[in-house]
């Protein structure tokens, strides 16, 4: 593995602008798994306490979608550390047929597939990221999502990808263009899951990345300089993890969705015990601010991500 530091080289606004197209392209999928049932199959006689509820439940998708930061920012900035890419990380496509027939697995795997794509894309794997794009695409086709992997958007995100502002701005008026299905709530829970699904993907190529950095090349002292900034990034996924729960414990309680419910519980509580912010508040953040400190999180995090991709 290749260890050097690229120093100068993290520019905020191209880093920001590129979350904004994965996030963008992950709203694409939602937005498209909330319209594909149709308000003409509602009952008539739906209450209008149930009509709230799920009015409810969609604005908190929809804010989840656009505030939990894109899974691709963690990887980018290690990617900028020198450390090499690690494709073990990705879940396999091979893995597809696993999902095809079992609607919740498809719908959490999306987003996996999804996050996979943000870690190829900030390494330059265009071929690969391809790939992703069309199990992607085979996966949206079973659960009825129509449109949003279509052959054209696959030819153009293929020409446009080694351009990230082209790639942004193509993202960007594929949203806008979603944006309308919004209204339709006949499919929440599916569009949580692919949240889901997306946002641990993407923790658990974190968390790996950084445990996965040599420990036996350079001195403690300036590996822990390196990986910082990315390990104050994992550790900020706090809110994240709590934003995440609230969705999902809105849904109904059954599997998958009760047991990733626990197990975010249990991560939330390991955050919370981690007392993060009083620490730095008393210039203790290097009790913090160590991949020593991630055991737990990354332990909890790829137990969730073997049930998703299993």
């Amino acid at each position: 593995m290749k260890i050097y530091v690229k120093l100068g080289l993290l520019n905020p606004t191209n880093i920001m602008n590129f979350n904004k197209s994965l996030g963008f392209f992950l709203g694409v999928a939602v937005t498209l798994l909330l319209s594909s049932c149709g308000s003409s199959d509602k009952k008539k006689s739906e209450s209008q306490e149930f009509k709230d509820a799920q009015e409810s439940l969609q604005s908190t998708i929809a804010e989840v979608v656009y505030n939990i930061p894109s899974p691709t920012e963690i990887p980018y900035l290690i990617q900028q550390t020198g450390a090499e890419f690690n494709a073990s990380l990705l879940n396999p496509r091979t893995n597809i047929d696993r999902y095809t027939s079992r609607t919740e697995k498809a719908a959490l795997n999306l987003g996996a597939y999804t996050a996979d794509i943000g870690y190829l894309t900030s390494y330059d794997k265009t071929q690969e990221a391809i790939a992703y794009l069309e199990a992607c695409k085979l996966l949206a086709d079973n659960l009825g999502v129509i449109g949003s992997f279509d052959l054209e958007l696959l030819e153009k995100f293929e020409a446009n990808i080694g351009n990230k502002d082209s790639l942004g701005a193509l993202l960007d008026r594929t949203q806008k263009q979603t944006e309308r299905f919004l209204k339709d709530d006949a499919r929440n829970r599916l569009a949580a899951l692919v949240v889901t699904g997306s946002f641990i993907e993407g923790l658990y190529i974190s968390t790996g990345l950084v445990q996965s950095y040599p420990k036996d090349v350079l001195p403690a002292n300036i590996r822990e300089q390196i990986l910082t900034p990315v390990i104050q990034v994992i550790l900020n996924q706090k809110k994240s993890v709590s934003e995440l729960l609230k969705m999902l414990s809105a849904l109904e309680q059954t599997d998958p969705v009760a047991e990733l419910v626990r197990e975010l519980q249990a991560l939330e509580s390991t955050y919370a015990a981690m007392d993060i912010d009083e620490q730095i508040k008393n210039n203790r953040g290097d009790l913090v601010l160590s991949d020593k400190n991630l055991t737990q999180i990354s332990e909890i995090v790829a137990k969730m991500r073997k049930a998703i991709t299993g």
